[in-house]
This record gives structure tokens, sequence and C-alpha cells, in this order.
């Protein structure tokens, strides 16, 4: 058994090196394993068993099409040496070679339907793999849409409920300022009224220091209604622009929270129409709002340029920094905040994005086409720089 194995082996390492020879290959190792076949007890039969063996499965399938036919009958050649000792012992010579003759074209012709098999077997197997794998990427991506699409769609379903539930509360902070502090002025006013009637004939002084006390109520009134109308629209934004409303915002802000501010914009921002201009006040409002909350900052600059027919504002803090994505996803007002900035610069087909790291503070940025509609001249007003396009 063992010697068959040695023999195999030798034979398949001796075909291969005739083959890889060409016209310099010599038969001398085909006859001398012709010889050892024979004294390990081999007869024809067996030897062309191992060689369609290795012909089939070691030779053929690293062969280029083309070449097979020549390999086929190169390789008869070597097994015609190699089974000479064996038929010389138990044939004459011109059986031998009839039978070598009608065997190697049988050998060649099975050899030639198994490689062809196989290649075809080959090629379906390689098709289906290619198939299969291609159904399971369309799978995985169609897979990956749905799930992006169902998490949108709950973004969306969120948003929607935070807003509605913001938009409550606002109006519930006002119906409560309304009715808190306007109801109780405007009934103060009343009651000093009723007593002035009383009073206006009996002691002037008197009179006096109430009617004073009554305009000190009407103005707080007064102040109080302009504070409510500037939060909710502030007039001068639509009176005089963009520019002056930011830097009259902006001091405001600065009073209220002593955060020193700074504005320096480009004159050429008031040319964009009033949705534009209106969605740069309402993010720098947001932005500013969310310094003065969360950021602990001690300085804020907004800045508003013209790069390359683009409008971009930058609202840099030198505040702490958070994690821009954990906030983005996690409920509650600083993420509705966030939520709604982009909404609103998405809306005119703007780009937002948030950059924070320790050290640095928080960047928010806004970029938007400029396709100016008016045209102005420039100004200076404050601590505001104006640039004229």
């Amino acid at each position: 058994m063992k010697q068959k194995l040695n023999l195999s082996r030798r034979y398949q390492a001796a075909l291969l090196t005739y083959l890889k020879s060409g016209q310099k290959a010599t038969l001398d190792a085909a006859h001398g394993l012709g010889s050892l076949a024979l004294s390990v007890g081999l007869q024809t039969l067996d030897l062309a068993k191992l060689h369609e063996q290795i012909l089939v499965n070691q030779v053929l399938p690293g062969s280029l099409p083309g070449r097979r036919a020549s390999i086929i009958k190169q390789a008869g050649i070597f097994f015609a040496v190699a089974i000479t000792p064996i038929e010389k012992t138990h044939r004459s010579a011109r059986e031998a070679t009839a039978y070598l003759k009608k065997f190697i074209e049988a050998l060649s012709q099975r050899t030639v339907e198994l490689a062809a098999s196989n290649l075809e077997l080959s090629l379906e197997i390689t098709q289906r793999k290619a198939a299969e794998a291609a159904l399971l990427k369309s799978e995985r991506h169609y897979s990956q849409l749905l799930e992006k699409s169902d998490h949108l769609q709950e973004q969306l379903r969120l948003l929607s409920r935070q807003i509605l539930s913001a938009q409550e509360e606002e109006r519930k902070k006002i119906s409560r300022e309304l009715h808190d502090v306007i109801a109780q002025t405007l009934t103060g006013i009343n009651i000093r009224l009723a007593t002035l009637k009383k009073e206006a004939a009996g002691n002037t002084k008197g009179l006096e220091r109430n009617i004073a006390r009554t305009q000190r109520l009407v103005e707080k009134s007064v102040n109080i209604v302009h504070r409510f109308a500037r939060q909710l629209r502030p007039a001068v934004l639509d009176d005089l622009g963009l520019i002056p409303a930011l830097h009259s915002y902006i001091k405001t802000f600065s009073a209220r929270t002593g955060v020193h501010a700074h504005l320096k914009a480009f004159a050429g921002v008031e040319q964009l129409d009033t949705a534009s201009r209106t969605m740069l006040f309402r993010v720098a409002q947001e932005a500013l709002t969310n310094v003065g909350r969360h950021a602990q900052a001690s300085r804020v600059d907004v800045k508003i340029e013209e790069l390359s027919g683009r409008i971009r504002m930058d609202i840099q803090d030198d505040g702490k920094s958070f994690q821009v994505e954990q906030v983005q996803y996690r409920r509650g007002r600083k993420r509705l905040g966030l939520l709604g900035m982009r909404e609103r610069v998405e809306m005119i087909h703007g780009v937002f994005s948030i950059e924070s790291s320790p050290g640095q503070g928080t960047n928010v940025r806004v970029e938007l086409p400029f396709v100016p509609v008016l045209k102005i001249e420039t100004k200076e007003t404050g601590d505001t720089t104006i640039k004229t396009p």
C-alpha cells in the first residue's frame, strides 16, 4: 500500500515536470515509473486509472480551455511510455500498440468530457455564489434603508410632538404673564383711577402723587407689552433689517447674562429675502439662548460673512463643550432647540452644523446661497461692522 502511494506521488510529479518541460522533455522518468509499477504488481488498467485521476484532478483544472487537448495528447505520450514495460511482459508489441491506441483515444475523450463537465459545474457554482452574494447585499441594503426610514419617521413624530408641546408651553407662559402681570397691573390702574375720582375734589398733593403712581403702572404695562411683542417678533427686524435687530438683541442679551457678545456682519446680508433673514435671526437667537443657559461662557462672537457666493454665519462661544451626537438624540428642550435650528435652515436649502470640543467652546454654523433681492449702502452700528458686497 505504501509502495503504491509512493508510486502515485512520483508519477504525479514526473508527469507535471514532463508537461512543463515542453520540447526539452524526456521520457526516461515515464519508462522508469512503468518498471516500478510492474514491480509492485500493477496492471495496465491500474496505471491507466492513476494516470486519469492525476490528469483530471491535478492537471486540467488549472489549464486554459484552449490548451487542454494538447495537454491530454502530450500526457498520453507519457502514459504510453509508462505502460511499455507492463505491456511487454503481458502482450506482444503489436497487441500492445493496438490496445494502447484505443485506450488513449477512449481515455482522452473521457477526460475531456469530465474536464468540460467540471468546468461547467464550476462556472455554475461561481454564478450561483455571485447571485447569492448580490441578493444578500441587496437585502442588507434595503434592510438598512428601511431601518433608516423608520428611524427618521420616529424622529419626525417625536419632533412634531415636542414642537406642539413647546408651542403649548409658550402659550401657557404668555397666558400666565398676561393674566398675572398685565391683568393685575390694569386692575391696579382701575382701582387707582377710582380713588382719584373720589380724591379729585380733596387733597391736591395726594392727587398728584396718585396720578404719578398710576402713570408708572401704565408705563410698566406698556413696557411689558413691548417685551412680549419683541419676544414674539421683533419689529426692528421688519422695519430696519437683520443687522439692527441682531445688534439690539445682542445688547439685551449681554445686559441680561453678563456674557460679552460681539457682532461682525457683512452688509450684503440685508439683500437676502425675508425668509432667509428671519431664519438667521431665529438661529442666532436660539444659539445665544443656549449659550446663556448652558455654556457658562464669558464671550460669544456672531460673525456673518460672504464666501464664494454663499452667506456663512458663525456663532462661536468660549464656554464648556458638549457631545453633539448625544444631545441630538436626547429628549428635552435643548435637543428640540437644536432640531428646530436645523429644520429652519434646511427649509430654505441651507446647511446647518455644530462643532463642540473641550477648550474650544462651541461653534454653530449656518451656510446658505447668497441670492440678493435688493441693494443697500455700507453702514456701521455700534459694535457691528458691516461690509459692502
